[in-house]
């Protein structure tokens, strides 16, 4: 422990000794932003009609009373379709942004960056009222291509991000020179730039899909029906009657958010040779 503690902890040779009220700090920070999230796992399995934390008693009943119900499976089918769906659509589009801006040396090329990243920053209500009134006229509303578009305006900011991000760090002399062989630009990238970015292109699209199966604000406006999504059923849920069903709902989404992160960094990464 005490060599630990006298060893670098970066290039700039200062020891983690000298760094640990940072550390306590940065677990102080993640146990305050983790702690409200991880409060709904115990809840999941308590046994009373009603919200409970601590739980009175332990038991499977809303996990039960989740998969049993036709209407809780069939709005969260609805989810994964859009998610999935909106992933095919936004990781190309984005990936295809970010190369071109990239590579680009026009000076607009820059505006274009920021106008892509936009609904980053226009509230996310504007864009579902937006949405709404557009998706009347075009008989949108309630429909799975409706949520994809608009769930795609909102992942394609993540995505571009993350991609740009990884194309920095790319090693764009290698492409020059499969270009200076005899290779399209298309397929010096699909051989030589891609698989340098995987681990970016691989992240930026499950971001793309928890950004959809988690987005709530824009399907409270234009999901519905047959087609209404797992957020905004919780939502309903959660306003008209208080179903302690949404805690069993909410782990499973951690788990499987917890897992696509976690599956992204141990097999998007690149290995060291």
């Amino acid at each position: 422990m005490m060599r630990w503690l006298d060893s670098p902890a970066s290039d700039s040779q200062v020891p983690h000794r000298h760094r640990l009220w940072l550390y306590a700090l940065s677990v102080l920070v993640m146990v305050f932003l983790v702690a409200p999230t991880l409060i709904v796992i115990p809840m999941s399995f308590s046994g009373s009609q009603y919200l409970q934390f601590p739980p009175s008693h332990w038991s499977w009943r809303w996990y039960e009373h989740y998969f049993s119900s036709t209407e809780w499976l069939q709005a969260t089918a609805t989810s994964l379709k859009v998610a999935f769906f909106t992933m095919l659509l936004t990781t190309p589009i984005s990936v295809m942004a970010a190369y071109g801006l990239f590579v680009s040396r026009m000076r607009v090329a820059r505006f274009v960056y920021l106008a892509l990243i936009t609904p980053m920053i226009v509230p996310v209500i504007l864009i579902a009222i937006g949405a709404f009134y557009a998706y009347v006229k075009l008989s949108l509303l309630h429909t799975i291509l409706g949520l994809v578009l608009a769930d795609t305006v909102l992942a394609i900011p993540l995505v571009l991000i993350v991609v740009s991000s990884g194309l920095k760090s790319c090693d764009m002399n290698q492409e020059m020179a499969a270009r200076s062989l005899g290779a399209s630009r298309l397929k010096a990238f699909l051989l030589v730039t891609l698989p340098q970015i995987r681990f970016s292109v691989i992240t930026g699209a499950l971001l793309a899909f928890l950004t959809s199966f988690d987005e709530v604000v824009v399907a409270l406006f234009i999901s519905g029906g047959d087609h209404t999504t797992i957020t905004r059923k919780m939502f309903i849920s959660l306003r008209d009657q208080i179903d302690p069903t949404i805690t069993s709902i909410s782990t499973l989404m951690i788990l499987v958010s917890t897992g696509l992160l976690v599956a992204a960094q141990l097999f998007g990464k690149p290995r060291d040779r």
